[in-house]
């Protein structure tokens, strides 16, 4: 890649804008971009929007951002309407359960949804009005004073004025500008899998969990769906070499992890990964970077700053960078500089605060000895016996809604005037 960086005082205002990835974080963004004037273009390697994924939550300010979007009706309509979640033992025996809401730490208008029906939701409120290049990729990238000139894989070339690259922790974009991948992913000594899988437990909007040593299991069903998710945790210390796009081998990889473990439902629940065709593996890993912008071009949620599945936050941190980097480029009237800077100024604190919570986190995730788990499982069978029981589940959620308003939503002249035009000054004020 050619990246050239021309200073100049003035900037000619950025309105064009190539966005790669159509997950959560582009999709969210060219919505905000085309609401405040811009002309947003979105690129994804996949044939099709992907569907499946697991379940992910929006509590805090990721709830004010989507209710700014004006997608929470659909967000409620689709529901996981998880109610209980519980530990099994080793004969599937139930240990300890806890309502759904003190399991996701959730209070208020926090609610929960599976990450392909946000996908969707997403899309469809942008499809159209805005541009996407399905079955598409960024080849190469050349900057100068005008903007970048873009070469795809299989598109004619074009020129725009920023791209913004949003397409995950593997981000194509960020290694394109910034390098290897390696020099900003950091291993936080797991790697996780889900997949759909049939709903052998005849669970319904519950989640079970079992824990071995160094491993996690756990298969749940949300609202509606007659399949379930199976998911599977696993510390390795050391990083497994593989390439992140080839499932046969992730299959072999998680297969070969928990080929010995005979204990709750894992060989059976192990067996449904063969044929699921939405199997997901990786790390849990971090991306840390000293900056998230090189010239014209950006970084967004994953790709910028991954706090992985132990975080339980990338969603919305995702939802939330996008609806503030659209508002930072509007306020700076397209000075890509200025805006760029004061969108990683408001985001960073809360993002490095949640990357130190997943470091720790994963831990819990797969605790290292019998003792610990037997002790955990102690805890919560005795729970609702606990005089302190409340205090407890209160503490629980105290401690996840923090890490849910740990980025403040911040207030935009542009988005006030959006909503004025769209609904009416009188309205608005109400």
């Amino acid at each position: 890649m050619t990246h050239t960086v021309h200073p100049t005082s003035a900037h000619r205002p950025a309105r064009t804008v190539l966005i790669s990835g159509a997950s959560i974080a582009g999709p969210a963004l060219a919505l905000w971009l085309h609401r405040y004037g811009f002309e947003p273009t979105v690129v994804e390697r996949a044939d099709e929007l992907r569907a499946g994924g697991y379940k992910v939550d929006l509590r805090g300010t990721a709830v004010d951002v989507c209710r700014r979007m004006g997608i929470m009706d659909e967000v409620r309509a689709h529901s996981t309407d998880m109610q209980t979640g519980s530990y099994v033992d080793e004969n599937n025996r139930t240990v300890g359960e806890m309502p759904a809401e003190i399991f996701g730490g959730r209070t208020g208008d926090d609610d929960e949804i599976m990450r392909g029906d946000l996908a969707r939701i997403l899309y469809e409120r942008t499809r159209d009005d805005v541009e996407y290049l399905f079955g598409d990729s960024i080849s190469s990238l050349a900057e100068d004073e005008d903007g970048v000139l873009v070469t795809f894989e299989n598109s004619a070339p074009r020129r725009f004025d920023l791209v913004v690259g949003a397409d995950g922790m593997h981000s194509h974009t960020r290694r394109l500008v910034f390098g290897d991948a390696q020099r900003f992913r950091r291993h936080l000594g797991a790697y996780i899998s889900i997949f759909t899988a049939p709903n052998d437990l005849n669970l319904d909007r519950h989640e079970a969990y079992h824990a071995l040593p160094n491993k996690l299991v756990c298969a749940y069903s949300s609202r509606g769906e007659q399949k379930a998710k199976n998911m599977f945790v696993f510390a390795s210390p050391a990083e497994i070499p593989y390439d992140h796009r080839d499932v046969a081998a992730q299959k072999s990889i998680l297969t070969n992890a928990f080929s010995q473990d005979r204990s709750w439902e894992i060989p059976r629940l192990l067996t449904n990964a063969e044929s699921a065709d939405d199997f997901y593996f990786d790390s849990i890993s971090l991306i840390e970077m000293d900056r998230w912008s090189k010239g014209r071009i950006v970084l967004l949620g994953d790709a910028a700053h991954c706090t992985s599945p132990a975080s339980g936050q990338g969603t919305g941190l995702a939802l939330i960078g996008a609806y503030t980097l659209a508002g930072e480029l509007a306020a700076a009237e397209g000075d890509f500089e200025k805006a760029f800077a004061a969108y990683e100024h408001h985001m960073r604190p809360g993002v490095e605060h949640t990357q130190a919570f997943a470091q720790k986190f994963v831990g819990e995730m797969t605790m290292d000895s019998k003792w610990k788990i037997k002790l955990r499982l102690l805890m919560l069978r005795s729970l609702p016996k606990m005089p302190w029981r409340n205090f407890i589940a209160k503490k629980i959620t105290e401690d996840v809604q923090k890490m849910a308003h740990i980025v403040p939503i911040k207030e935009y002249r542009e988005y006030r005037e959006y909503v004025e035009d769209a609904a009416g000054p009188a309205r608005c004020a109400a």
